[in-house]
């Protein structure tokens, strides 16, 4: 009887629950929102109708057969070795079959590899663990980081509404427009996929991979890196804001408005706390992924920068290491991706909190000489 009103009270509650939150007990797809995601979208409840259609005539058969002749009733076994028919049915027909799905289904494959004709072409890279996006006809470049808050990650606050699927720099794109994808990678095997766009791509260190989509509809769109690249790997999502052309022009005229005074930047003089407070930013954006909130790495995989020889030995060694990275390492070189004024920040945070007090900093200056002498700057180890 307990039993019964339990599962009555489950029942009922189910019954009582939002659209909403039903809607989050759904099997499928993502909402296409390009030509090509909804091409795979159609495709794919082709083939699942396909595979149903196959399943309920196959066990149709069998259990009609089992039940309709078996022994208890009568039916004797039927004794035959060989028939042309048969045979040639059972072959004619899987042939049929896997025609009528390639041929769609070919179809779909080189309208998604045909990267000709795109109003406008960007270059992603990743890297362990981010995304870059290098917008050539524009002129910009941004890199998109992990932005959910380490608090939520650690269990310590609540989960938000996109967790792990939120960055501080959406790549941005016109709506309507044919966008064409160089897909890459700095340091190991990443892929690039937004489902709702119908684009997915492996990102390979060494070579250049195409793909393309344009998006109907303006929206956000998510997706993430699907192919494992180590520890952060599940940390590495992909947002897409697909907005129309004026917004779009909007965003990247502010987006060399932000260059300009990240230039401008470059050519200040900053005092020790200004730098610390900013690189205490810059170091969660970009190093504590793999070196720890508290500096103290993670034992046989990273460093720690908290007592380390480089971030308490000589402060060019220490520029040196963030400008160049480390070869045959993980620590990759920061310094296509930050500033002078983002780079003399890190480094000056870094020597003067945790277990480093050195006292000294770091200004944008100091980071513009090392890249001008950045070959022949050997990164000590750490």
């Amino acid at each position: 009887m307990k039993s019964k009103w339990l599962f009555a009270g489950t029942m009922g509650g189910l019954w009582g629950m939002s659209a909403p939150a039903l809607a989050e007990y759904a099997y499928n797809l993502q909402e296409p929102a390009s030509g090509i995601a909804r091409d795979v979208f159609q495709l794919h409840n082709l083939i699942m109708l396909v595979c149903l259609g196959i399943f309920i005539v196959v066990f149709g058969a069998m259990f009609y057969s089992l039940i309709k002749h078996r022994k208890s009733v009568g039916h004797k076994a039927a004794h035959f070795h060989e028939n042309t028919t048969v045979e040639i049915i059972w072959t004619v027909i899987p042939f049929v079959i896997l025609m009528g799905m390639a041929y769609p289904a070919a179809k779909v494959v080189i309208d998604m590899k045909d990267t000709t004709n795109p109003d406008m072409t960007i270059k992603i890279t990743g890297y362990q663990w981010k995304w870059g996006y290098d917008y050539l006809n524009d002129g910009v470049t941004i890199y998109s980081s992990l932005s959910t808050p380490r608090e939520q990650i650690e269990g310590k606050e609540a989960k938000g509404e996109h967790y792990l699927l939120e960055v501080d720099e959406p790549m941005v794109v016109p709506v309507g427009k044919r966008i064409r994808l160089l897909i890459t990678a700095n340091d190991v095997l990443h892929a690039w996929w937004v489902p709702a766009l119908g684009a997915k791509q492996d990102a390979i260190p060494g070579f250049i991979r195409d793909s393309w989509f344009r998006a109907d509809k303006i929206g956000t769109y998510r997706g993430q890196c699907v192919e494992l690249c180590g520890k952060d790997h599940g940390f590495m999502p992909i947002v897409v804001e697909v907005v129309s052309e004026a917004d779009y022009a909007a965003w990247v005229a502010k987006k060399k408005g932000g260059a300009a005074t990240a230039a401008a930047d470059n050519g200040k003089t900053f005092d020790t706390a200004e730098l610390i407070a900013r690189g205490e930013k810059v170091y969660a954006a970009n190093c504590a992924a793999c070196h720890q909130a508290d500096g103290k790495g993670l034992p046989g995989a990273f460093p720690a920068i908290s007592g380390s020889k480089v971030a308490t030995g000589p402060i060019a060694d220490h520029i040196a290491m963030v400008l160049n990275g480390k070869p045959g390492t993980a620590m990759q070189a920061f310094g296509p991706q930050l500033s002078d004024a983002d780079i003399a920040a890190v480094v000056t945070y870094q020597r003067n909190s945790w277990d480093n007090k050195t006292g000294d900093a770091a200004q944008p200056t100091d980071i513009a000489s090392a890249r001008g002498g950045s070959e022949a700057a050997a990164p000590a180890a750490p």
